[in-house]
């Protein structure tokens, strides 16, 4: 087993998983701190070290809201942690490997999480990746800074390096993604063979990377759950990116509201404290997510992926059956646009999963636009069990794919956990050759899942349920 892995920048060590087959790396760095002079600038290599580093512990989350606090779905499910460490100094990265030599040339996934571009940790325990290691992939998580440390704009940031003005979060991915370019064979992975993949505001940040030039030969095949989302009906300033002349003007009061007059002014306040002024701040102004800054970011990518201006490589995407409908209306039978989603009706009102339309819309256009590329699309909707009935919500299938469902709280039964490994040896078979089809991790012949044409109204769509 690799245990020890030398990197560009030094060796580093890891330790065996709960499987000893598969090894651990935690915390490994791949770009400076952004504290004092690099907060809100772009990420800068990481300093080499002298002999061996542990990386047995995970590092501090990215500076965001304490997760844990209160009774909310997603802090039961799984933000349970409100004593994890926080910290400016977060840009650090995971790996599992389950390779024994480091030119193995294993498939690559690497894993962006989610959370509105506000929240979210590579600690979280459903990331786990020792389940996907075991069936032959290396896996690789990443940390990137959130909120207003990870896409405030400024007219100071302009003038500063008008190469990066904002998007800081996005760089930390492709930081990221570069590292594991460059890196990965020491831990048995193929730099030629990477999916990159993401849910929710992870899955977005796939379309983001597929939409910056410099970042595609990094990136052989795609996987969106959940991460193609845009409404029909009205505009979000979370979900549709905003150009960056309006976020400027929206950086300009922020700094105001913490009390100074310039970026330079701001960097010597207290992480901690500008995290709470912005907790703060957003009940009443935008929150700050990624833009169009016309340097890294020059489009909606959702648009560009509907057009069909992005690499034609593989991509697998879906949607749970129930996300966002309560939280995220929309009156079907009022819009002149063509609906591709289920359209259901609650107190009279008709309403539509729009990550479901969403999904189908880049699927029907990549099937008419790409030729040679495949994309695969699922729809999640087993039974989730709990007393607080919470339906086949956003986020629910992330235990499935990377099997880790016996971590959950929920009671789930033998169903539930046929489904996942199925789920998972999809996901697997994807990442390793682009095409879901195959066997399974028990040998057997997984059911037959056919691609997205622009002729099958979807039939195709896989169904995911325990039944």
């Amino acid at each position: 087993m690799i245990r020890i892995a030398d990197t560009y920048n030094g060796k580093v060590r890891g330790i065996a998983a709960d499987d000893p087959r598969v090894t651990v790396f935690k915390g490994i760095p791949f770009a400076k701190p952004p504290i004092g002079e690099l907060r809100w600038k772009a990420p800068e290599p990481v300093e080499n070290w002298e002999g061996v580093r542990d990386c047995t512990e995970f590092a501090p989350i990215s500076m965001q809201d304490i997760p844990g606090v209160g009774d909310d779905l997603y802090a039961r499910e799984f933000h349970v942690d409100s004593a994890i460490a926080i910290s400016e100094d977060s840009l650090y990265l995971n790996v599992w490997t389950g390779a024994k030599e480091p030119g193995e040339k294993l498939p690559v996934l690497v894993w962006i999480y989610g959370g509105a571009f506000q929240w979210g940790y590579t600690s979280e325990m459903e990331f786990n990746g020792e389940r996907l290691a075991r069936h032959g992939i290396v896996v690789v998580s990443m940390a990137y800074r959130l909120g207003v440390f990870g896409y405030l704009a400024h007219p100071d940031l302009d003038t500063e390096d008008p190469a990066h003005p904002s998007n800081f979060g996005l760089l930390d991915q492709q930081a990221a993604l570069k590292w594991v370019y460059e890196n990965i064979a020491a831990f048995g992975g193929d730099p030629e063979n990477i999916t990159l993949a993401g849910q929710s505001a992870g899955g977005a940040s796939v379309t983001y990377a597929l939409s910056n030039d410099s970042n595609v030969h990094m990136i052989k095949k795609a996987t969106v759950f959940s991460g193609f989302i845009r409404n029909p009906f009205y505009e979000d300033s979370i979900i549709m990116p905003r150009r960056i002349e309006k976020v400027r003007e929206n950086g300009k009061v922020f700094i105001e509201y913490l009390g100074c007059r310039s970026i330079e002014e701001a960097r010597g306040i207290d992480a901690e404290k500008i995290r709470d002024a912005y907790w703060e701040y957003a009940k009443s102004h935008p929150r700050f997510v990624p833009c169009i800054d016309g340097v890294y970011v020059k489009d909606d990518p959702f648009e560009l992926m509907v057009k069909g201006e992005v690499p034609d490589i593989p991509i697998f995407a879906g949607y749970t059956k129930d996300e966002f409908t309560d939280k995220l209306p929309a009156r079907a039978d009022t819009s002149g646009e063509k609906i591709l989603a289920d359209v259901f009706e609650k107190g009279g009102v008709k309403y539509i999963n729009i990550v479901q339309d969403s999904v189908r819309k880049v699927a029907r256009a990549h099937a008419v636009n790409n030729s040679k590329s495949p994309m695969f699309t699922y729809k999640f909707s087993p039974s989730v069990p709990g007393d607080d009935n919470p339906g086949v919500f956003h986020s629910a299938d992330l235990w499935f794919f990377f099997e880790t469902i016996q971590k959950c709280y929920r009671p789930y039964n033998g169903m539930h956990y046929a489904l996942a490994r199925r789920m998972c040896d999809y996901w697997s078979n994807f990442i390793r050759t682009g095409d879901p089809n195959g066997k399974g991790y028990d040998g057997a012949d997984l059911p037959a899942w056919k691609k997205v044409t622009d002729e099958d109204d979807f039939k195709y769509e896989m169904i995911f349920t325990e039944k």
